[in-house]
């Protein structure tokens, strides 16, 4: 059994056929008389039925490409047809009924009830002059009839309008689906990049630094180069275990992100202060300020920053020694690195830093509402301050990289010192 979905997509894919169907069987009813001799008023057929018969299958073959004009010389031709034969033509009319319908379904609204109001008043106009009587039936019949069949086109172009609509905003709603599914991607690619650099670049830097120590220690003294190759393995297994839960979320098919192990934070500044001290890197920590539980995205920030501003230190610092002060405030969180850097106006260590480091930690901490200043005091010192808004917070207004002279600096100015 063909139901209505089956049929309209029928219809939609074969439209031709569907018109060719149609006309044949308007100039059928048209030729009909003809076969059994008259029609059933008594009327004898003529040869004017059957041209209007083939004229009303020629127009309904073209009424989807021209709604228009197929109606104007339907409803012409039955004009024609009633005056030449002094009765009304069955298969114009019906054609022009069917042309009143396409023109409804097809054409602007307002041309199509101009359209269909002239032909219901045409067709009403050659009834009532045939009749030779204005309240005949079928003079008031045409009325009914061509607003039955523009209010079916209406009520056809209103469906499809609404479907093309409903189809339209699926479409937009799966592009943005789309477009919010690669960002979501995009943002956890850059997630997972911060994360690699901070645990990688952390923990290979004090691996290279002991690696450093046991070649000199090796035979002089085996006792400390054993103590440096300890340090080596275990900043391995700690970079090992860190790159577990980064894998696990690269590994999963869909949107399940949860690590398996802790998110790193200040709970673990301890241990990561101890490794740092093991690899000759002497931290004088102060902490000021009553220690409150952090929103974990500025925990997860502030021992990132920590950990990477610390490593700078150590690898590009004029002597094996920072200053850290964590200040938890009322309404936001303080961090200062500061450590001493080499004398001379372009310092060997300026080459070494590629600044991706304090681009990252910008990113990060701008990422959190948060403000970052880096650059070298006159002192002889580099500084690194940051502040961590513990309430929501938007993008800080500015976000310079600037020395504590008061001298402004661009951010690729500081990158170019540490980092």
């Amino acid at each position: 059994m063909i139901g209505p979905a089956s049929l309209q997509r029928v219809t939609g894919a074969h439209p031709r056929l569907v018109d060719a169907t149609l006309a044949t069987l308007v100039g059928c009813i048209g030729l009909l008389p003809m076969l059994f001799g008259g029609w059933p008023e008594g009327i004898r057929p003529s040869g004017v039925d059957a041209a209007a018969a083939v004229a009303a299958f020629l127009l309904l073959l073209a009424r989807r490409q021209a709604p228009l004009p197929v109606l104007a010389l339907a409803v012409f031709g039955e004009v024609a047809f009633t005056v030449l034969a002094s009765y009304p033509s069955r298969a114009l009319k019906l054609a022009a009924l069917i042309a009143v319908y396409t023109v409804a379904r097809t054409v602007r609204r307002r041309t199509a009830l101009f359209a269909t109001l002239g032909s219901a008043l045409a067709l009403y106009a050659v009834i009532t002059w045939g009749a030779n009587s204005a309240s005949s039936p079928e003079a008031g019949a045409v009325f009914a009839w061509t607003g039955m069949c523009a209010a079916v086109g209406g009520a056809v172009r209103t469906w499809h309008d609404y479907v093309a609509a409903v189809e339209e905003r699926a479409l937009r709603a799966e592009e943005s689906k789309e477009e919010e599914a690669r960002r979501r991607v995009a943002e956890e690619r850059l997630r997972i990049a911060r994360e690699l650099h901070d645990v990688i670049a952390h923990h290979i830097a004090l691996i290279t630094i002991q690696a450093g120590v046991a070649s000199r220690f090796l035979r002089g003294r085996p006792d400390q180069a054993e103590v440096a190759l300890g340090h080596i393995r275990e900043a391995g297994r700690t970079v090992l275990d860190e790159l577990g839960p980064l894998l696990h979320v690269l590994r999963q098919s869909g949107d399940e992100t949860e690590l398996t192990e802790p998110v790193p934070g200040l709970s673990r500044l301890g241990g990561l202060i101890e490794s740092l001290t093991a690899a000759g890197l002497s931290v004088r920590h102060q902490q000021a300020g009553h220690p409150v539980p952090l929103p974990t995205a500025i925990d997860l920030t502030a021992y990132r920053v920590i950990q990477e501003g610390l490593t700078n230190a150590h690898k590009h610092g004029a002597t094996a020694e920072a200053d850290l002060l964590v200040d938890y405030g009322p309404d936001e969180l303080r961090v200062r690195i500061a450590n001493p850097l080499h004398s001379g106006p372009h310092p060997a260590s300026a080459a070494m830093g590629t600044g991706h480091g304090l681009t990252g930690m910008r990113e990060r901490v701008h990422a959190v509402g948060g403000s970052l200043h880096a650059g070298a005091d006159t002192d002889g010192c580099f500084r690194l301050a940051v502040r961590l808004p513990l309430t929501a917070a938007g993008p800080p207004a500015d976000d310079r990289t600037s020395d504590r002279s008061g001298t402004d600096l661009p951010a690729n100015a500081a990158e170019g010192r540490q980092g």
